[in-house]
């Protein structure tokens, strides 16, 4: 089903929607969810949650893209379930993807008048005017948390060319955050 008729139907406050967004997107959902919290019930419950939190948003918000607006809401759900239930903790996957972007994004103590929003279209700028396989790749790994063998086999590459790939693509963002401005 399209996206668009989906999108009528929640406006239409028809609950099928529910479940044509489900069928349509549900492995999607799910697989972000697990990949950041690493427990199927867990995963579930943030995926159950998405689609709640998409009738209660559809209206009166009219998403341009209704799959990256869906993704954006299980992956922001599961961070928030991640980081409730794993304050002490973090599965290693997550805490290499973050501590490898400690060194690139600015920290509010130190880069006074960024805001997120602004660091975040400055990123989204930058991975426009990459390569598509860095791109991808570097999307897969800290948008989505996708380990580093799930996104070798994903594109058929060698792990190691997608560690390379997201060394240089990291080092690319620093200096180009850099030159925007952007204290680190």
């Amino acid at each position: 089903m399209e996206d668009k008729t989906i999108i009528e139907m929640y406006f239409n406050r028809d609950e099928q929607a529910i479940k044509e967004t489900e069928n349509k997107y549900g492995r999607l959902c799910f697989s972000i969810a697990h990949n950041i919290l690493g427990n199927i019930e867990d995963a579930e419950e943030c995926v159950n949650d998405t689609y709640m939190g998409v009738w209660n948003t559809i209206p009166p918000t009219r998403p341009n893209n209704f799959s990256a607006f869906i993704c954006r809401i299980v992956r922001n759900l599961s961070l928030k379930r991640y980081e409730y239930l794993n304050r002490a903790k973090r599965s290693a996957d997550m805490e290499v993807s973050l501590d490898e972007l400690t060194d690139i994004l600015a920290d509010d103590k130190f880069t006074p008048g960024t805001d997120d929003e602004e660091v975040s279209r400055l990123i989204s700028s930058f991975l426009r005017k990459q390569k598509e396989d860095a791109r991808n790749v570097f999307i897969r790994k800290y948008y989505f948390f996708d380990p580093i063998g799930v996104i070798a086999e994903r594109y058929g590459f060698t792990e190691s060319k997608v560690k390379n790939m997201l060394f240089n693509t990291r080092k690319k963002l620093k200096e180009y955050l850099i030159k925007e401005g952007v204290e680190l």
